[in-house]
């Protein structure tokens, strides 16, 4: 399935097997621990359901890290081609969550928006809504 026009209303991803389904399957995995070791005493599941716990909400933010950092390589190559001498320059300023909101400004837009994010030193929520030529990422996490 295609995915929808993005702006900035539209651009977060929800993983609804993920968001969803795997914070129901834990939380129940928790509960049916809880209940198993309140009346037999199995300490077993408990241990189980809170490894499974860490997992889930560690894997996410993991693979979110990894996606910002190539994010941030993508966006430096892109940067090097299509900022002048100044801005170029000051590329490793930019803090990884402006790296992450610049992705989305067309390249005809991102010069203005590196050079307000620098000045400004604006945030990445900031950074997004002053895009006007939203460039979609569809291969995000």
């Amino acid at each position: 399935m295609a995915d929808p026009i993005q702006d900035f209303a539209h651009h977060r991803r929800i993983d609804p097997l993920y968001h969803f389904g795997g914070s129901l399957l834990v939380l129940l995995a928790l509960v049916l621990a809880l209940v198993s070791l309140f009346r037999h005493g199995a300490v077993w599941p408990l241990v189980v359901s809170l490894f499974m716990l860490i997992v889930f909400l560690r894997v996410r933010p993991y693979s979110l890290r990894v996606q910002d950092r190539l994010i941030r390589l993508e966006e430096t190559l892109r940067m090097q081609a299509l900022l002048g001498e100044e801005l170029r320059a000051r590329i490793p300023e930019l803090r990884p969550g402006q790296f992450v909101a610049l992705r989305f400004a067309s390249d005809q837009e991102l010069p203005a928006r590196v050079a307000e994010a620098l000045q400004e030193q604006l945030t990445g929520l900031q950074i997004k809504q002053r895009i006007q030529s939203w460039r979609p990422d569809t291969f995000r996490v």
